[in-house]
């Protein structure tokens, strides 16, 4: 028994022929609108499925967009997945999804595979332990497209969307500073990231606009985890200057930091302010709520996707990469509420 409906199949029950049918279900301009539905009814009355294999090998591509993310735990990144998904479907892309486990050899192992699945292009959010990036440079090489998203790299003259990272540390800053806090310290992430280092600058862009001495004792080395939000918190009350707020550069962390403060008996916001970086969803249903800045993951989603769509479309074109940056939002909630 046949079971597997093709053109052919389509053409002879509609009594016309199959290049008309491949051209009407590809929505070619030269079909009528009416010839389209009509065969468009039939495809679907009849379970028609589109071998892709074959119409990859006709066009030169497979319709499939790699990603590449650091972790699969944080709501961040299934948000920036759900913007990225709801494009490509509209413009007919699968999406495949790798996880790093923010694992250097996970990333290339990632990218290995992408590559061999002979992906259209490539979208990319950095592993927080990557040093070495040679793997991207092998995507380039193979005139792959390929773009960060979040966690970028100016040096590889690779096309990135991210937050304005700077800004956002800023304002979760001024924001502590606002409600009457004065000596906040940050828990950081690793430094050799873009992001990462891009919140400590904008952290101490606040302190010295609003004349407030930076001491170096008020960053802690964090790995963007709960621990480290832990650690933190347990390495700033040991000292003799204690600080009165954090600004933590993401919500885990400031979470961690929340759960010690509460553990030991610290007022949270009375006593000591807690801000974090991200807007993940947890954050507004704890107690006390958590204040954030908001990276707009889904717009992030949504325009990675349209990046690495135009550099497909460009594809051996000579272009200079792209640099979109979007605008974060303060999201003051009880945690940094002193007043």
């Amino acid at each position: 028994m046949k079971t597997k409906i093709t053109i052919s199949d389509i053409a002879k029950e509609l009594g016309i022929a199959p290049a008309t049918v491949s051209r009407a279900l590809s929505n070619h301009p030269e079909i009528s609108a009416a010839t389209k539905k009509k065969v468009k009814a039939v495809a679907e009355r009849m379970n028609y499925s589109p071998n892709k294999m074959a119409s990859s090998l006709r066009s030169g591509k497979t319709k499939l967009i790699g990603v590449l993310i650091p972790t699969a735990e944080h709501l961040f990144f299934g948000s920036v997945i759900h913007g990225i998904s709801n494009l490509a479907s509209q413009q007919g892309y699968d999406v495949l999804i790798y996880q790093s486990n923010e694992s250097e050899e996970f990333e290339k192992k990632g990218i290995k595979t992408f590559i061999n699945a002979r992906v259209d292009g490539i979208l990319v959010s950095i592993s927080k332990n990557t040093t070495d990036y040679s793997h991207f440079e092998l995507v380039k090489e193979k005139n792959i497209p390929i773009a960060f998203f979040d966690r970028t790299n100016d040096n590889l003259g690779i096309s990135s969307v991210s937050i304005d990272d700077y800004l956002g540390a800023y304002l979760a800053t001024e924001s502590l500073i606002k409600s009457r806090y004065n000596r906040i310290a940050h828990i950081s992430g690793p430094q050799h990231s873009k992001a990462f280092a891009e919140r400590v600058r904008g952290y101490q862009a606040a302190l010295h606009q609003y004349n407030i001495p930076f001491d170096n004792n008020f960053i802690y080395n964090g790995d963007i985890s709960i621990e480290a939000g832990r650690k933190g918190v347990q390495h700033f009350l040991n000292l003799e200057n204690k600080p009165d707020a954090i600004f933590a550069v993401e919500d885990f962390t400031a979470l961690g930091a929340l759960k010690e403060l509460k553990e030991i008996g610290v007022k949270v916001p009375e006593e000591f302010g807690i801000i974090g970086f991200c807007n993940d969803l947890f954050g507004e249903h704890i107690t006390p709520s958590l204040s954030t800045v908001d990276q707009k993951t889904v717009q992030m989603g949504e325009e990675a996707f349209n990046l690495i769509y135009e550099l497909i479309s460009k594809k051996g074109e000579k272009t200079n990469s792209q640099k979109r940056v979007l605008t974060p939002t303060l999201i003051l909630r009880e945690s940094s509420k002193k007043n």
